[in-house]
């Protein structure tokens, strides 16, 4: 499946930019290690922040939920430390990773990650041709239910996790990989929708060819 172990991120947040002051609510990281979720790091997270009315009828989060959270001070340090120098993705993934670096440079603190593998990019360049690439909309098309509400982050990393191993299953199955690196898929976000089968095909002949023995003179 995958050769690294890879970390889905999901925020929970007052609003869309970080340098307009937003701020997270809630946290959710997920260790997928080869086709499955092996480990968890999740956690509604107090920054002092006030939720919009409207965020919190998307969400469920309260502002009483929130101010009774640990403290983004306890939470950062711990979360950085779950991901480690593994490979990042979410859906969305340039959204999550903005707001996890603002958070980590408020505390004076570095992200360590390796690569950011982005599970929308990747779904509109392996399945191109599908109605909508939202997650919800998506993970219904692929046949990947919720387990629980939408719009929490456990709930919505769970369902992009789901998603990026079927991206890795079919990738398996159509070119013939044993496992993923997952700066293949980094490599993938970077080019267009077009390109990915070629440049696909390539990488796979390439792995077939290394693994030929040499031959005898």
């Amino acid at each position: 499946m995958f050769d690294k172990p890879i970390v889905m991120l999901d925020f929970e947040t007052t609003g869309l930019s970080p340098a307009n002051g937003d701020r997270i609510t809630e946290v959710a990281a997920l260790r997928i290690v080869e086709g499955r979720v092996t480990e968890r790091y999740v956690s509604l997270v107090n920054c002092g922040a006030r939720i919009p009315y409207f965020i919190s009828e998307l969400t469920g989060i309260s502002q009483a939920m929130v101010d009774a959270a640990p403290p983004v001070e306890r939470v950062l340090p711990q979360l950085l430390d779950f991901i480690g120098s593994d490979a990042l993705s979410a859906h969305n993934a340039s959204f999550d990773e903005k707001f996890l670096k603002a958070e980590a440079e408020r505390l004076g603190l570095a992200t360590a990650h390796e690569g950011l593998v982005c599970s929308l990019k990747l779904s509109r360049r392996v399945f191109p041709g599908l109605s909508s690439y939202k997650l919800g909309l998506l993970s219904g098309q692929l046949g990947i239910r919720f387990r629980s509400a939408a719009h929490r982050a456990e709930s919505d990393a769970e369902v992009a996790a789901e998603v990026l191993i079927h991206i890795a299953r079919h990738l398996g199955h159509a070119y013939g990989f044993a496992s993923l690196a997952p700066q293949l898929l980094v490599s993938m976000n970077k080019l267009s929708a077009a390109k990915v089968p070629a440049y696909l095909r390539q990488v796979a002949d390439a792995e077939l060819l290394a693994k030929k023995p040499p031959q005898s003179a």
